[in-house]
């Protein structure tokens, strides 16, 4: 069995107090820290228009400088939001970051999440076709070759992307989301997934139980990803009392763009393009939560690196994931928490579970 991965994933989440630049500037070191500690990779989100949930408009950028700075980790968007994307200009763009990354770069790709849509001039009922033909597109732009294609949303007649990947035939790919339908397709491809974040791991049960069979059923190696938010110190009460405000703020910073969504006009076409997750009342739930509700019911992970280690390796042995990625920087939390956070993981729990 290969061995459990680790890693790191941020939105970059972006608290009224600090300024986008500060903001930056904190998680490109946190990459370097990350690579420093021997994480396999570190994740970013691509979001727009709403900064609570997340700043990370151009994770690319940011990869390709941290590149200049790193030596060994992974660097992986997690997700391109394709249905907002000229595919055939995103590929290149990936191309060429995988080139000036040294082949570090993984691509995760998705339709990303409903309340991107409007600010984007994006109807709802498009989504699921942008996303399909951007796949595809993909592909073809990755082939090397020149080709046409004569689809609903994209057009064109004999042409080449490049540059080309450094990693043939293109960088690792990662499908995020909840549908085993979408899952299906990752399956089909030989594709990893990944999932998670503030909402309970249950919500994922049925993806990922359709995305394994699917591999068994196309004869391809399943790699599934799993993402918690953590925040560790040395002793328990310390991690509680640190921990409060950072926790709290992280689920109202993710749920505050659902806001955007609330119209009664919106609610039909979410039903209808499969957003019916945003439809529902869900991430307003979440709102409600009270700091124990989030404790009792397992949703991070709040306590000393041994605490984790039990509560990681049991729910490891129930899911059998090939990955998991802590969230360290989140909701406001200070810089010298984050770092804690990933420099307690990575000495005293990665090594219980590898």
């Amino acid at each position: 069995m290969p061995a459990l991965r680790f890693g790191v994933y941020c939105e970059m989440q972006s608290p009224p107090d600090k300024s986008h630049p500060e903001l930056t500037w904190e998680v490109f070191r946190l990459i370097e820290h990350a690579d420093a500690l021997g994480y396999d990779v570190y994740s970013l989100i691509e979001h727009h228009f709403f900064p609570t949930f997340g700043i990370s408009a151009n994770p690319l950028g940011i990869f390709t400088a941290v590149a200049q700075r790193t030596r060994r980790i992974r660097l992986r968007t997690l997700c391109h939001t394709l249905p907002l994307h000229n595919p055939l200009v995103l590929a290149g763009e990936i191309a060429q970051a995988d080139i000036l990354t040294g082949g570090r770069l993984e691509v995760g790709v998705g339709r990303g999440h409903a309340w991107l849509y409007p600010p984007s001039g994006l109807p709802f009922a498009e989504s699921r076709g942008r996303y399909e033909e951007a796949l595809e597109l993909l592909r073809l732009a990755w082939s090397g070759e020149r080709f046409s294609f004569d689809g609903r949303y994209t057009r064109v007649q004999d042409v080449q992307v490049v540059p080309q990947p450094l990693q043939k035939p293109h960088p690792p790919i990662y499908m995020t989301g909840t549908s085993g339908a979408a899952f299906r397709i990752a399956a089909r491809n030989g594709w990893r997934i990944c999932s998670g974040g503030p909402a309970p791991i249950d919500v994922f049960a049925e993806g990922f139980s359709t995305y394994r069979q699917a591999c068994a059923e196309f004869g391809t190696e399943p790699h599934v990803g799993y993402v918690r938010a953590v925040f560790l110190a040395n002793d328990e009460n310390t991690a509680h009392r640190e921990a409060r405000e950072a926790i709290l703020n992280f689920y109202a910073y993710n749920v505050r763009p659902h806001d955007s969504l609330l119209d009664p006009a919106l609610q039909e076409p979410m039903q209808q393009a499969g957003y019916g997750f945003y439809a529902s009342d869900a991430l307003q739930a979440m709102k409600r939560l009270s700091y124990d509700d989030i404790i009792d019911q397992d949703l991070v992970y709040v306590g000393t690196p041994e605490q984790v280690v039990r509560r990681l390796g049991d729910l490891h042995s129930r899911w059998q994931f090939d990955e998991f990625s802590i969230v360290s920087h989140y909701g406001g939390i200070a810089p010298h928490q984050a770092y804690r956070n990933q420099e307690l993981f990575a000495r005293r729990v990665m090594p219980a579970l590898r």
